[in-house]
């Protein structure tokens, strides 16, 4: 789905069978509104606004621009077109900027403590229905990276996978899988053990993750990787918070992905005024 068949289910969902203050107000009256901050955070969500401000004729003027940060007061944007069509769009408008802004601001704050490290921090598939694409856009915003988009993109290996996948066949499995999917794509497995990570070294993939392994248990496995498989990429997932982030991140890993970064964030308090 494209940004203008989203934000057009968007406007369609709150307009319903119509927008019933429309039948009551003025026709050609133009009118400004100013969007301001009613906190702190990081500001994403442009690239939506100007696409549906644009779809509707109006103007939008920016102050503040994608991953910019900002503060309480600050004005961040200035809208000017019909009056009606300014009321209409207020909700969609607002709710764009708060949800990607709130994605943005916490994915900033993982970044901050990661910001002395080389780690990447990647998101999940951990997304609202339909929102994929957008939320993944407000992580970025926020500075941090994606990890799959779809099951498409890259072939991984979770428990659920392997659950029929015998140790005893994996590197022929993996074999015959690199002859089938595109020559571009990677191969990650998700390992519970340090054993298991050594194993799927071994059996040729490209990315193991280390799931809900302890600090001590993934610095073993980054150990063995640099010295059996130092092109194999490590990540590391599961129960990994702010507090004990660094931690993660000191052990050598390359990267660590965390589906809170979605989930966990909270809306920006923002409000519309009238000018």
């Amino acid at each position: 789905m494209n940004k203008e068949e989203f934000l057009r289910l968007m406007y369609d969902e709150d307009i319903g069978r119509g927008d019933l203050f429309e039948k009551i107000s003025p026709k050609d009256l133009r009118s400004k509104a100013l969007i301001k901050a009613k906190s702190k955070g990081v500001f994403s969500g442009v690239e939506y606004v100007e696409v549906l401000c644009k779809m509707h004729q109006l103007e939008a003027k920016f102050f503040k621009q994608d991953s910019e940060l900002f503060v309480y007061g600050d004005a961040l944007v200035e809208i000017e077109g019909n009056y009606t069509l300014l009321l209409k769009l207020e909700r969609c408008i607002l709710n764009i900027l708060q949800h990607s802004s709130g994605i943005a601001t916490l994915t900033h704050s993982y970044k901050e403590i990661l910001k002395d490290t080389k780690v990447e921090l990647l998101d999940t598939r951990k997304t609202r229905p339909l929102l994929r694409v957008f939320e993944k856009y407000s992580v970025r915003n926020g500075g941090g990276k994606n990890h799959r988009l779809g099951l498409d993109d890259a072939l991984m290996l979770k428990d659920t996978h392997l659950k029929y996948i015998p140790n005893s066949d994996l590197k022929q499995w993996i074999n015959q899988a690199r002859k089938k999917i595109p020559w571009t794509s990677k191969i990650e497995i998700e390992s519970e053990s340090v054993e298991f990570a050594k194993f799927a070294m071994e059996c040729g993939v490209d990315i193991v993750m280390c799931d809900n392994m302890k600090p001590s248990e993934i610095r073993e496995v980054v150990a063995y990787r640099n010295k059996e498989y130092p092109y194999v990429l490590l990540e590391a997932s599961g129960d990994i918070t702010k507090e004990n982030l660094l931690e993660y991140a000191q052990t050598g890993i390359d990267a660590i992905s965390s589906g809170a970064l979605i989930h966990k964030a909270v809306w920006v308090d923002m409000n519309m005024k009238m000018l």
